[in-house]
């Protein structure tokens, strides 16, 4: 692919959400800059972000857009839409619009957004953040996210390509691919689907995943693979205070 100018700066962390958005744009070779967000520090709360992401999260991203004026886009899915239409115009990691290939990568995308997202995110919370072991709660959020992994494993069991849509990888499997290098510090081994372990070294070995996989610091999600519960736990209690704190400042506001 020749070299693409763009004026893209991504506001962005080691998490799930983050990565998905630099892994696609090293997959599409595009130049941009990065600002590294701690949001152990709460920078994701400081009024000069907020200007960007008024939701106060990341991943944020700007761009001159085609007009010369300044775009600001907020929540991962939307940004990556927003890279792929304009900027993947060879349809590398997308398809053609109104193909039905792009609409199902759409709902994949969605489904990643609104249910495997939220729901790992949730079954993190009860397994390692909460104050208290809840069990009701554990036990919910890692039944439904197990639920999400059996999905996903069936539709890849579906695939020729052994990615999720068509013959190609696309938004789709970035999107949903760091959520599933952190299923285990969820509470959710993935040892019971071997189609989905299949996929994430799949996309493990791509050049532009693997770069991208590391901003804005080392990704060591897929570490967690081998250590057991008392390993991760431990390594939560560090977290555990900040996550609390955060949730008392938040509650006040």
């Amino acid at each position: 692919m020749a070299e693409t100018k763009s004026d893209i700066h991504l506001y962005t962390a080691q998490t799930p959400n983050g990565i998905k958005v630099s892994m696609l744009l090293e997959e599409l070779g595009l130049p941009y800059k990065v600002t590294a967000i701690d949001i152990s520090k709460n920078t994701q709360k400081e009024p000069w972000f907020l200007e960007i992401n008024p939701n106060g999260r990341i991943p944020a991203l700007t761009d001159t857009f085609t007009n010369g004026s300044q775009i600001r886009l907020f929540e991962s899915g939307a940004i990556m839409q927003y890279l792929v239409d304009r900027y993947d115009t060879e349809c590398k990691l997308s398809y053609p619009r109104d193909s039905p290939e792009y609409w199902e990568v759409n709902s994949w995308l969605f489904w990643q957004m609104g249910g495997l997202g939220p729901m790992q995110g949730q079954s993190n919370h009860f397994t390692r953040y909460a104050p208290e072991k809840i069990q009701y709660g554990i036990d919910r959020y890692q039944n439904e996210t197990r639920r999400l992994y059996r999905v996903l494993d069936t539709q890849l069991s579906k695939s020729k390509s052994g990615y999720l849509v068509g013959d190609r990888c696309t938004i789709a499997d970035l999107a949903c691919w760091g959520w599933a290098a952190a299923a285990n510090w969820a509470g959710v081994p993935l040892d019971g689907f071997p189609h989905v372990n299949a996929w994430i070294d799949k996309i493990l070995a791509r050049p532009g995943s693997e770069k991208g996989r590391h901003v804005p610091k080392p990704h060591t999600s897929l570490n967690n693979r081998h250590k057991t519960e008392e390993e991760m736990d431990k390594a939560a209690a560090a977290t555990r205070a900040w996550v609390q704190q955060g949730m008392k400042e938040d509650a006040k506001k």
